[in-house]
């Protein structure tokens, strides 16, 4: 049934390609209904992988490389006056809902399907499923990453969920972006003030979070954002998702019946993004989690460094560390995972360094990083946060976008 419905929806979107009929506006249809303008948007990519070493092999496998797709995803984008409308999704994920565990409302294949309504830059209304406003890096889009994925910190984001959320951008200091309705995070470089404000189900896609269903609790997050110009962005977001291990009562991802209410996550997150020289840019992210998955004292907090440098539109060094610190019954843990890679641009459309043209060579690209673990990674004290590389390994990818 899932491989059936994954190809009636590819199946579907092929046909609306072909539709049109100028090859130089293949992804975009446009039409007047009444006095109002119309257009949809198509669009898509696919990250195409091959991994090796003891953090995605092991010594227990004989395979020397793992192949696979971290992402394969195709979306559309509906505009019509001041009404937007988005769906996207992963071929790469589960398309059943799962009634217990990681449950927001839509199976884990659909990544966004909302409305908007742009009153203006200050004030934009979502509904539907949505990337919760949590977490610099989680909000910069899977295709236009760093390094070959997100680290083991994105276990502390609130992920995507099924909620209402007011958005506002580029404020008190003149437009100097537009604000299209369909904004995650800090997509464009504005002059000025932004925030969100968010309430949706109990955050069941987030790490962080367990035997979670829709009508149990709900979840919470504000982030207010600052951006000067490519320069420098920077924002700060608080977020609470309630009985985040699941309702006295309720089963739980077992079967069992969970005994007592659990706790509330509590999770805060920092960020600075600066394009400070051309073809230059670093990042710093900070978390501080508590309560992981409902559990009283299980905490958790990371900073992540990030620095990439375009030597020309080709060629980009990029290096990325996360450092975390976790406790869990009372036991202090330690990890950290350091990237060390290149980004190669294999079909660039100009030599440009501003972000916006980072962002276009990012449609045709190669990636390879080295992962080097370091910390509590074996013997007696071993890492009790959330995920990450307790080995060393490399990882592979090219990515294609249209």
């Amino acid at each position: 049934m899932k491989n059936t419905k994954s190809l009636g929806l590819a199946a579907t979107a092929a046909a609306v390609l072909m539709m049109s009929a100028d090859a130089s506006a293949a992804y975009t249809l446009s039409k007047k209904i009444g006095d109002v303008d119309t257009k949809l948007d198509i669009y898509g990519f696919a990250q195409l992988e091959a991994r090796g070493g003891d953090a995605f092999i092991g010594d227990t496998q004989d395979a020397a490389v793992k192949f696979g797709a971290q992402r394969v995803r195709l979306g559309w984008n509906y505009t019509a006056g001041k009404v937007r409308g988005k769906v996207f999704l992963d071929f790469n994920q589960d398309s059943t809902v799962n009634a217990v565990n990681g449950d927001v409302g839509m199976p884990k294949m659909v990544k966004d399907a909302f409305v908007s309504y742009v009153q203006d830059d200050a004030l934009v209304l979502k509904v539907g499923l949505i990337k919760m406003p949590h977490g610099m890096g989680f909000t910069i889009p899977g295709w236009n990453l760093d390094i070959v994925e997100r680290g083991f910190d994105k276990q502390l984001a609130m992920e995507r969920n099924m909620g209402i959320m007011l958005s506002g951008r580029d404020m008190f200091f003149g437009n100097n972006g537009k604000v299209n309705g369909f904004e995650m995070g800090h997509e464009r470089p504005w002059k000025g003030f932004g925030y969100d404000i968010m309430i949706g189900n109990q955050a069941a896609r987030s790490g962080s979070v367990t035997n979670a269903k829709p009508g149990d609790a709900n979840s919470y997050v504000g982030r207010l954002m600052f951006d000067w110009t490519e320069l420098l962005h920077t924002e700060v977001s608080y977020a609470v998702s309630e009985n985040a291990g699941g309702i006295e009562g309720h089963e739980d991802a077992t079967g069992a019946i969970i005994a007592a209410d659990t706790e509330d996550l509590k999770s805060l997150n920092f960020g600075i993004d600066s394009h400070f020289l051309d073809g230059a840019n670093v990042k710093f992210e900070y978390y501080n989690s508590e309560n992981l998955k409902g559990v009283k004292g299980w905490d958790e907090s990371t900073m992540a460094f990030t620095a990439a440098y375009a030597i020309n539109e080709y060629v980009e060094p990029s290096i990325k560390h996360i450092q975390g610190a976790a406790t869990k019954g009372g036991v202090d843990t330690k990890l950290g995972n350091t990237y060390i890679g290149v980004n190669l641009f294999v079909s660039p459309f100009d030599n440009k360094m501003d972000r916006s043209s980072k962002r276009k060579r990012n449609a045709h690209r190669m990636q390879f990083d080295y992962v080097v673990a370091t910390g509590d990674t074996d013997g007696a004290v071993v890492w009790n946060g959330l995920k990450g590389y307790k080995s060393d390994g490399w990882m592979f990818q090219y990515q294609y976008k249209f």
